[in-house]
C-alpha cells in the first residue's frame, strides 16, 4: 500500500548576504496551500453563513392551535436566504483564490550553485 499523503512543498530562494557580498544565504520557506488572504475569506464567509442561519431560525408557536405570522416574514425569507448565498459564494472564491507569487524561488536544489 503507497501512502499518498501531500507533503508541504519546501522552497529556497537564494539571496546574497549584504555583509559580504560573496556569501550566498539559503532561505527555505515552506509552501502552504492557503495564503493569509484566503483565511481572511474564509472567515468572512462563515461569519455570513452563521449570521444567515441565525436569522433563519425561529418564528415558532409554542402552542400548535396558534399561528404565528411571524414564520413568514421578510428576514427570514429574504434576508438569511442571500446571506447564506453570499456566504457560500465567499467560501467559494476564498478556496479559489490563488495569489501571484511576487519571487521567484529555486525548486532545484542544482540551480543553487
Amino acid at each position: 500500500m503507497s501512502n499518498n499523503k501531500k507533503q508541504p512543498v519546501i522552497r529556497q530562494t537564494v539571496t546574497k548576504d549584504p555583509v559580504t557580498p560573496s556569501t550566498k544565504k539559503v532561505e527555505s520557506s515552506l509552501d502552504f496551500a492557503f495564503g493569509t488572504f484566503n483565511y481572511i475569506l474564509l472567515a468572512i464567509g462563515i461569519v455570513l453563513l452563521g449570521l444567515g442561519y441565525i436569522l433563519l431560525s425561529g418564528g415558532g408557536s409554542d402552542d400548535p392551535n396558534v399561528f404565528n405570522p411571524a414564520m413568514f416574514d421578510s428576514r427570514r425569507l429574504v434576508v438569511a436566504p442571500i446571506l447564506i448565498v453570499l456566504g457560500l459564494v465567499v467560501e467559494i472564491c476564498a478556496i479559489m483564490f490563488r495569489p501571484s507569487e511576487k519571487n521567484n524561488p529555486v525548486e532545484d536544489e542544482t540551480q543553487l550553485n
